[in-house]
């Protein structure tokens, strides 16, 4: 069987956050020789999801599709899906496979304490006690998205020695930088690590790093430090090779945190059909891999519409 791994990549309106989505396919490609791997962007950046769908599926029995977003919202839960459900429709000789995203997981979680570590090895005084900590993140209109980095937060705290681990958003929900800085200075603390939680760079990234310049001013009693974001780790390349693995293997995923999904109730409100009535595919594992139509994903939902959404473009953790 021959098959092509497609990534989709967000996009940003800053080249060079697409330029580094780029960048990982070629380190990927190095990694995996024998592997057929190609790359799409949701939006901003060529190849569209639509076109690369349509590429990837050219001389392909199978296409696997693997988000390469951090946490789970409108484009992973509604946009992805329904382009596959279009290119199946176009290819019907293709086989689609839709992998999940690369969620709240420990993998990531050790990324984010190698981070902390090297952040505190940089402070005059390492001092976890007296060190806050932000994980900073996009934030979405989706509350599952922002629970899932509320847990990275937690398992964060859990796992070290720091007493403060906090959680803002650069936008769509709260609390902001600015307002979690105030309450940590307020709580004694002499220093911040912020940890932004983004795969790649961007126009939020950059807002993030003049951002803390800003708080440097405004705080100049207290240190900050701000480490980078982090998708060419290991665990990232590891994460999505299980991923590879995993479909491949017939392995049924977890399913999408769907409960109160905001874009679930736009969709019934539209007149969509954001269906979650299961049926088992051919080649899923018992209870627990679903079909919808004729793409296999993971607890995806099925959207009989066009891309006439209501609902805002920017609801993953990743750089715009």
């Amino acid at each position: 069987m021959t098959d092509t791994i497609l990534l989709v990549g967000h996009g940003s309106r800053e080249d060079s956050g697409n330029q580094e989505i780029r960048e990982f396919v070629e380190l990927w490609r190095a990694r995996q020789p024998g592997w057929r791997i190609e790359v799409c962007f949701i939006e901003f950046a060529p190849p569209s999801l639509h076109d690369g769908l349509l590429t990837a599926a050219k001389g392909s029995s199978r296409v696997l599709v693997l988000p390469l977003i951090l946490n789970a919202a409108g484009h992973v839960k509604m946009e992805i899906p329904e382009a596959i459900e279009h290119a199946r429709e176009h290819c019907p000789g293709t086989e689609f496979l839709y992998g999940p995203h690369l969620t709240a997981c420990d993998p990531i979680l050790a990324i984010l304490k190698r981070r902390l570590r090297k952040a505190m090895a940089a402070l005059d005084m390492p001092d976890p006690t007296t060190t806050g900590v932000v994980l900073l993140g996009r934030g979405s209109s989706d509350r599952a998205a922002n629970g899932d980095m509320a847990k990275m937060a937690r398992w964060l705290m859990e796992e070290g020695d720091h007493e403060l681990v906090d959680l803002a958003f650069t936008g769509i929900t709260w609390p902001r930088l600015e307002r979690v800085v105030q309450r940590q200075v307020l709580l004694g603390m002499r220093q911040v690590v912020v940890l932004p939680y983004y795969l790649y760079t961007g126009t939020l990234m950059q807002r993030i790093h003049r951002q803390v310049e800003h708080l440097r001013v405004q705080y100049p009693q207290m240190r900050f430090t701000c480490t980078t974001h982090f998708g060419f780790e290991k665990e990232i390349f590891e994460l999505l090779e299980q991923r590879v693995a995993d479909l491949r293997g017939g392995v049924a995923e977890a399913k999408l945190p769907c409960d109160g999904c905001r874009f679930r109730e736009i969709a019934h409100e539209l007149g969509h059909g954001h269906s979650h009535e299961h049926t088992h595919a051919h080649h899923a594992a018992p209870a627990q891999e679903h079909a919808h139509g004729q793409v296999v994903h993971v607890h995806g939902h099925h959207h009989g519409h066009d891309h006439a959404h209501g609902h805002e473009h920017h609801h993953e953790q990743v750089s715009a």
